[in-house]
């Protein structure tokens, strides 16, 4: 069976994007970490959900529909199978050099 493995990095956002949220609705902040954290449970049985970023490059893109926008889970295949999440954040953020 897959595994799924979460760098602190993308731990951190996930922390984040609820702070954020919570700051004016906790409970739209804990259904947005829980679909963040089903489409990420969805690539245990599909690894290869996500849209791939290139042709010889692993990682791999998922959006998570919530509310008017989606969240984005950007993930690598390692050793062909385990998923690694290595950052996510909502569709409509501005990320500079990320």
């Amino acid at each position: 069976m897959n595994q799924l493995k979460w760098l602190p990095a993308a731990i951190e956002d996930v922390q984040r994007l609820h702070a954020f949220i919570a700051e004016k609705n906790p409970r739209a902040a804990a259904r947005a970490v829980a679909a963040i954290l089903s489409g990420a449970e969805g690539l245990l049985t599909s690894p290869r959900l996500g849209r791939p970023m290139g042709e010889e490059d692993e990682r791999r893109e998922l959006f998570v529909p919530f509310g008017a926008g989606a969240y984005v889970i950007r993930y690598l295949i390692e050793h062909g199978e385990t998923p690694v999440i290595i950052r996510v954040w909502h569709c409509r953020e501005l990320r500079l050099g990320v």
